[in-house]
């Protein structure tokens, strides 16, 4: 059986994440263990238990929730369930890299630690904003984008009828109310303090580019898809590329499940806290196998399912 490992993104984190998986499987507190040398902070501590406005800050929730993906993907690989493919909601693109061997689980760690901390000073807090756009077509939503004053854009293309836009807080709320007077069903603004993937996140996209320099990124020996293009990258050098690029630019997740779902693949897994991905993957690719592993339960209920499939 084909599967794609789908890797979530930022949003996912919950306070308690992975700790089932970590009491049950050494090999899980030995990533734990790993990740806490590099940080310098107890990884399992901040995981398990919080406090929760701690864990939610950007530079704590990206590498912790990295683990809690990789502990999953462990737990996976050890009842050899292995990927056909693997995709990442933004920051999940890190854990997805780790499971195609192109980056190694100690850069992977140190890596998304520095994109948290220059993701959460790029834009003064206030400046920036972020909403979810519900019941509205695309085009729509771009066209909307481009009549108001000031900078907003799509940001993440989840789902048909799921868009979320990026910028500047004026213009964002500004979009927001056209949506809604276009017909949107909603229009959410988000709890997070960074306007991420859009034009505002270029200059942090600049640093980081000088800090992926220190990383050691292979070619993927499993097939990736990236969030910039939705297209199969392999080759070390694009994904460099496409990781810089990830941070001001639009995440094409809906493009993205297309794309896995038209090379053959019907049976997807979320590999790591949360259902949030699961939801998005049913709405595009209603006709999917749509599974999660985030602890014991679900893993085992993965394993007779597919098993059974």
């Amino acid at each position: 059986m084909k599967i794609a490992f789908v890797f979530p993104g930022q949003g996912s984190q919950s306070v308690g994440m992975g700790k089932d998986l970590y009491d049950n499987l050494d090999e899980v507190k030995s990533l734990y263990n790993e990740a806490s040398e590099i940080l310098g902070y107890d990884v399992a501590v901040l995981s398990f238990s919080g406090p929760a406005d701690e864990l939610n800050k950007t530079y704590r929730t990206q590498p912790c929730l990295l683990v809690a993906s990789i502990a999953a993907y462990k737990a996976l690989t050890l009842k050899n369930i292995k990927p056909s493919t693997v995709v990442g909601h933004s920051l999940g693109e890190y854990s997805a890299l780790v499971a195609a061997g192109s980056i190694s689980f100690k850069d992977a760690v140190k890596i998304t630690e520095i994109r948290g901390r220059i993701m959460q000073d790029a834009v003064p807090e206030g400046k920036g904003l972020m909403a979810a756009i519900l019941g509205l077509d695309r085009k729509i939503v771009d066209e909307i984008c481009s009549r108001i004053t000031g900078y907003v854009s799509a940001a993440n293309y989840n789902c048909p009828g799921q868009i979320v836009i990026s910028g500047e807080k004026a213009a964002v709320e500004e979009a927001m109310n056209l949506a809604k007077e276009r017909g949107a069903k909603r229009a959410l603004p988000l709890a997070v303090s960074v306007p991420s993937h859009c034009k505002l996140m270029e200059d942090a996209g600049k640093k980081f580019e000088e800090a992926l320099k220190e990383v050691d990124i292979r070619d993927a020996l499993v097939p990736f898809v990236n969030n910039v293009e939705a297209k199969f990258v392999s080759n070390a050098e694009d994904i460099r590329k496409s990781l810089v690029l990830q941070l001001s630019r639009s995440v094409l997740w809906e493009d993205c499940i297309k794309t896995i779902s038209s090379s053959g693949i019907s049976t997807f897994i979320e590999v790591g806290p949360g259902k949030v991905l699961s939801g998005l993957v049913k709405r595009i690719e209603p006709a999917a196998k749509i599974f999660n592993v985030e602890n014991m339960e679900s893993l085992n209920k993965t394993l007779s399912d597919i098993s059974g499939a």
